[in-house]
């Protein structure tokens, strides 16, 4: 190769950036809503597929009091980076994992009316949620810290969230000495009642509306912007294709772009029809998403390497949930960031 040539650098295959001052700002947003009541940042799934341990930081930066997880590895992860930290796992622990939960100084949670010796533990019950839970609370022992149930609908139905909330409230009225949470982000954020002494954000913390609708209503930013570029650019000719199964067939001469990112990525076969940004500009995805490569009609000819922006500026995960006929959170934990699929960016 000759001195002079120069080789043009590549644009990462998938670029994920986690803005660490909307994690904060978020947090923030909560902690007023929850008027009084404790915020307790829920991390669990990887902080929903955008890092645990740095969202956790930031949750507690922004204000957060404890660390909330739904297994006892997501927790021993927690432990070790942030050692001072309070952290509960709200999922089972396992009988053999009990002592490891002490050692570590982690808090668990119970739905079955056993109460572990030697660990903080937190008595779950059943309010309407048909799931893990005691249908009655037993008399709390001494190392019991706190008790909790689960909000069924608490995005869509005041109604059934009221009842659940005087339930809770009625078999806890008494109580002396523990910690009653129930609230979730829909909860935080509409029903100020179910507040309590603590509550439990998840969805919201990340800038991901638990309505499906603006984050902007309830001052909620978008933590996680999520980046590819053209890898290809091709014309097809009217009766060409693109894609597995031909699900795309041009009626005219159209342009496409071929993005190197599909389903194993995290954008799911089930998002043609969505709008992602190319070169800024809305422009939406069309035919059968691939594995690795999902395709996007364009206006016209673009030259490789343009950016395309499939979360960000803009373009939400609620977006992409309605299109998929699914919810916020099924996106974002489905996101891979990891290496060597993609590169990882933290900032703020």
């Amino acid at each position: 190769m000759p001195e002079n040539d120069t080789v043009e650098p590549q644009p990462p295959r998938s670029l994920f950036t986690l803005d660490l001052n909307a994690i904060r700002h978020n947090a923030e947003t909560l902690r007023r809503a929850a008027a009084g009541a404790a915020l307790w940042a829920v991390v669990k799934a990887d902080g929903y597929g955008h890092g645990a341990v740095d969202v956790a930081r930031a949750a507690l930066d922004g204000g957060a009091t404890a660390l909330c997880v739904a297994t006892l590895a997501e927790a021993l992860e927690l432990r070790a980076a942030i050692p001072e930290a309070r952290v509960v796992v709200m999922g089972p622990v396992p009988a053999d994992g009990v002592v490891t939960a002490r050692d570590a100084k982690l808090e668990v949670v119970t739905a079955d009316g056993f109460v572990p010796e030697g660990v903080p533990v937190h008595l779950k019950l059943d309010t309407g949620m048909g799931r893990w839970g005691l249908s009655e609370l037993p008399s709390p022992s001494r190392n019991v810290v706190g008790v909790m149930s689960h909000l069924a609908v608490s995005e869509s139905d005041p109604a059934f969230t009221h009842t659940q909330t005087e339930r809770f409230r009625e078999a806890t009225d008494g109580l002396e000495g523990v910690e009653r949470h129930l609230a979730n982000s829909a909860a935080t954020l509409r029903h100020p009642q179910a507040a309590f002494d603590a509550v439990r954000c998840g969805i919201a913390l990340y800038g991901i509306s638990p309505f499906g609708t603006s984050q902007a209503a309830d001052d909620l930013e978008p933590a996680l912007r999520w980046e590819s570029h053209l890898a290809l650019v091709r014309l097809l000719e009217r009766g060409d294709s693109t894609g597995y199964g031909r699900r795309f067939v041009a009626e005219r001469p159209t342009w496409i772009g071929i993005v190197p990112v599909g389903y194993a990525d995290g954008f799911r076969r089930d998002l043609t029809g969505t709008e992602v940004l190319v070169d800024g500009e809305r422009r939406r995805v069309v035919g059968t998403i691939s594995m690795d490569a999902l395709a996007v009609e364009l206006r016209g000819e673009l030259p490789k390497g343009t950016q395309v922006t499939l979360i960000g500026d803009g373009v939400a995960i609620e977006e992409h949930a309605r299109v998929a006929g699914t919810i916020g959170y099924e996106i974002a934990t489905g996101l891979d960031s990891r290496a060597p699929r993609a590169e990882r960016v933290v900032v703020g």
